[in-house]
């Protein structure tokens, strides 16, 4: 392993926060984008209690849920309420061993700020990440094993504990250099560490959501070289690993007294090993966790003891993506839309919607490989349709649904060029059918679309269609500009017989951001007329959209 100093860049004008409400969403928002990133690498690095490596992939899986639970408080301003959520969302979508143990650690802040209003200060976080070891440590069966993640927590929360005196930003700025420390001694005190050359995974994750509250808190991204496995160290004699076992199960357990978990508990640790029994806070109950060969068997305990539910039974198959069942449900389709108008649009259509940055103005290919990526793993499906509606360059479209498929996301991108042609696609798109069938009638949908724009000259220039006046109306298709009119309306009137040039039935007009409300309403009732006085059997749909960039986007199917 190398070096691991961090380097901190100094954002201009980048303020400290309190932990309010708004920061402890943003930070929980931080940390899955951070995970995304580091995933493969703690992945690799995961080799104990089992060598499944899946432990970043799992802690991803967890913090979105607990993100997802968090989301849905939005209109709380209370950070009491926040914590809450992002630990009963952790708990309900905890992914294996290490998102049972980041549940808890969520849960023990969470504790810490229930009386908390506004923010929880450097007393209370140093409160919440130590009462987060203790429920750890309980959640393990009461043995505390050092050189793993409970090790680098406690470091943590030393650390703040004594920088508390000294503001909330020094304590997580200490609370992280802590964490790196401890995470870096980790080898020395787990003999399979060691042997294997790596430090502690769930370790190193922590160190990634540290990373991204000390970001949160200070405005000042860390960046840390990756750990990276270590040449395997020799031993005097060949170790030959134990065998992984088949099951990964999980379930939240009712009606079971403390007496029982403890009975529970000896119980999956004859049947399996990597053995969690966390309790649920304020949902109620425990949750359970164990590896094992019968997963039939680990059920039927919980039924001795008391009343399992969400019952997850996953196969360690020992890869870097999700293991089966991770997925909330089947299939979803990933829209790229611009304006307030078009992702209501998409979202009433029944699509998760991802948005370009909203400060970016170089349009279109403002989305990056790194928030496609981010955004299909958050659509929860084992199965996406992407929808870049010309938002996406094609070489980070390419790149995000490889990084996807990799993670055994099946992803399908469906050609759109434009929101037009995407709205077109998903009128067709139908999760009962295979997923090759519904990618291809998509696909032909949207192929099937012409479209085009009107966009608002801003200076004189010379076209293919003669030359423009800046306020000009230019109708564009194929990258060309086809038509300059004097007007807007005049322009788009003219793209929709070239479009209609070839037979069509349904013409869609959308409008853009800097067409205002009664602008639209007469712009509307003049399309109207044009299409049903020169275009008898052909119907006009209007949407007032908001995209940025041009004034209309025009289809004909």
């Amino acid at each position: 392993m190398r070096g691991r100093r961090a380097r901190v860049t100094q954002q201009a004008g980048g303020p400290e926060r309190l932990l309010d409400a708004g920061a402890l969403r943003d930070w929980a928002h931080t940390c899955v984008g951070d995970l995304i990133t580091h995933t493969d690498e703690i992945n690799q690095l995961n080799v104990f209690p089992v060598a499944d490596s899946d432990t970043g992939t799992n802690m991803l899986f967890t913090m979105r849920s607990a993100l997802a639970e968090a989301n849905t408080e939005a209109a709380s301003g209370e950070v009491a309420n926040v914590a809450a959520a992002l630990s009963a969302g952790a708990l309900h979508g905890a992914r294996g061993n290490s998102g049972v143990i980041l549940s808890q650690i969520l849960r023990g802040i969470a504790d810490a700020a229930a009386d908390q209003s506004t923010d929880i200060d450097a007393v209370t976080l140093g409160s919440g990440l130590r009462h987060g070891v203790d429920l750890v440590v309980t959640s393990m069966g009461g043995q505390e094993i050092s050189g793993t993640i409970v090790s680098v927590l406690a470091a943590a929360a030393d650390a703040v504990e004594q920088c508390a005196a000294d503001g909330l930003a020094a304590a997580v700025t200490g609370a992280a250099d802590a964490a790196a420390v401890a995470l870096e001694k980790t080898p020395a005190q787990l003999e399979v560490l060691a042997d294997a050359g790596v430090v502690d995974a769930g370790g190193r994750g922590l160190l990634v959501l540290l990373d991204a509250l000390r970001s949160t808190i200070t405005g000042q991204p860390v960046s840390r070289p990756a750990y990276t496995p270590a040449p395997r160290r020799r031993t005097a004699e060949t170790v030959v690993a134990a065998p992984v076992p088949h099951f990964e199960v999980m379930y939240l357990l009712g009606e079971c007294d403390p007496t029982g978990v403890e009975a529970l508990r000896e119980r999956l640790g004859q049947l399996g090993e990597s053995v969690a029994i966390a309790t649920a806070g304020v949902v109620g109950g425990y949750s359970v966790h164990v590896h094992t060969d019968d997963a039939g068997a680990a059920v039927e305990a919980g039924l001795e003891f008391g009343r399992p539910r969400r019952i997850q039974i996953s196969a360690l198959v020992g890869a870097a993506g999700p293991a089966p069942g991770s997925w909330a449900r089947e299939r979803a389709v990933l829209a790229v839309a611009d304006g307030d108008g078009a992702a209501a649009l998409f979202d009433g259509e029944g699509a998760c919607v991802l948005r370009p940055d909203r400060h970016t103005v170089d349009l279109p290919a403002t989305i990056s490989a790194q928030q496609l990526l981010r955004a299909v793993v958050d659509t929860g499906a084992a199965q996406v349709m992407v929808l870049p509606n010309g938002y996406v360059a094609a070489e980070e479209l390419v790149a995000g649904c490889t990084a996807a498929i990799g993670w055994g996301i099946e992803v399908v991108p469906v050609p759109c060029g434009s929101m037009v042609q995407g709205l077109a696609a998903l009128a067709v798109h139908d999760q009962d059918r295979p997923v090759v069938d519904d990618g291809y009638m998509m696909t032909r949908a949207a192929g099937a679309t012409r479209h085009g724009s009107v966009r608002i000259a801003t200076e004189a220039a010379l076209t293919w269609a003669g030359s423009c006046r800046p306020g000009d109306g230019l109708g564009i298709a194929g990258d060309e500009v086809l038509i300059v009119a004097d007007s807007v309306d005049k322009a788009a009137t003219g793209l929709i017989d070239l479009l209609l040039a070839a037979g069509g039935e349904l013409v869609t007009v959308l409008f853009g951001a800097d067409i205002d409300g009664a602008t639209v309403d007469g712009l509307t009732a003049v399309l109207a007329r044009h299409v049903h006085d020169r275009h008898p059997g052909s119907e006009l749909m209007t949407y007032r959209t908001g995209h940025r960039g041009d004034a209309l986007l025009i289809g004909v199917e």
